[in-house]
């Protein structure tokens, strides 16, 4: 029997740029399929940052903050406050949406490009966030109720759920990165997607900055936050944009990353955001979750749980 014709040959292709205030990375199987994934993905982020910026004037997030009693909000960002309470609501209130204010009060008050690296004392008050179980908000309805004063800010979640929801429908394998958060879908490469975790994400072609390893990941997602990364200098004080909501202050920084694979991009973002603010009680917590999870500390140690693979080797 002869043999049939050969199949073609399928190569990986990628594209980056930057959007949501963060360096974005496509990388798809099938290279016929990059420009109509790219301009689907565009087109998602731009979607994302109109409804749920902190940042832009025109944003339907933002406009929340002129009203002055119940209000419908989009599916989109119906959605995207959905996810924000679920992490809430799972992490105890570890990652609370109503740090919007606390935020600003701390200096991270615009895009990050813009907040300037060094800047003079701010009078930092310890004062707990007003706490996601004052949002009154119907799923079904998509009805919002926010009480006076309390300003959202979805960035704790947004990158994450973005990614994930970006993932998947696109017929081949997929891997989507927004920052440190990264969702893959579809078939992945053979050896899996291999992915470098580090302090402050960057071009794997160029040396990374602080411990790093190399990771290969086939399903789901995983998410690295970091108090090495977005932080600025007031005063005396290093201000980084992880809120203890207890506190409305920056966590402490008993860990410089945190790193968690998880079923989707968004439940590892979850994970790793709380681990932060959870400071020693953290590996503990990873380890009852059962999540592949990589800390590594204010000095550089390094500590792993839940499976996560020896540096150097496969997840």
């Amino acid at each position: 029997m002869g043999r049939g014709p050969a199949s073609p040959v399928i190569q990986e292709a990628s594209a980056s740029w930057r959007a949501l205030g963060t360096g974005v990375q496509l990388v798809v199987t099938d290279a016929h399929q990059l420009a109509a994934a790219r301009a689907m993905l565009v087109a998602d982020l731009a979607a994302v940052d109109l409804a749920c910026s902190r940042f832009r004037p025109d944003s339907e997030l933002v406009s929340l903050d002129r009203a002055d009693g119940p209000v419908t909000v989009s599916p989109l960002l119906a959605e995207a406050i959905g996810v924000a309470l679920r992490a809430a609501e799972l992490t105890g209130g570890d990652v609370d949406p109503t740090v919007g204010a606390a935020m600003n009060a701390v200096g991270y008050d615009r895009d990050f490009a813009l907040v300037a690296p060094d800047g003079p004392a701010l009078r930092l008050t310890v004062r707990a966030v007003p706490g996601w179980r004052q949002v009154e908000f119907d799923e079904r309805s998509r009805r919002l109720r926010l009480p006076a004063g309390v300003r959202l800010d979805l960035g704790a979640t947004a990158k994450a759920w973005a990614a994930a929801r970006i993932s998947a429908g696109l017929g081949c394998g997929v891997l989507v990165s927004l920052g440190g958060d990264i969702a893959v879908g579809g078939q992945p490469p053979e050896s899996g997607w291999l992915i470098r975790v580090q302090d402050i994400s960057g071009p794997p072609d160029q040396p990374p900055i602080g411990p790093a390893t190399v990771v290969a990941v086939r399903t789901g997602g995983l998410a690295t936050s970091s108090t090495a990364a977005r932080r600025w200098r007031r005063g005396g004080d290093v201000l980084h944009h992880i809120l203890d909501p207890r506190t409305g202050l920056p966590a402490p920084p008993v860990w410089r990353t945190v790193s968690v694979a998880a079923a989707s991009c968004t439940d590892a973002n979850i994970a790793s955001t709380a681990a932060i603010i959870r400071g020693r009680a953290a590996p503990a917590w990873l380890a009852g979750l059962g999540l592949p999870a990589r800390l590594v500390s204010a000095d550089g140690q390094v500590q792993t749980s839940g499976g996560w693979p020896a540096e150097g080797g496969n997840n």
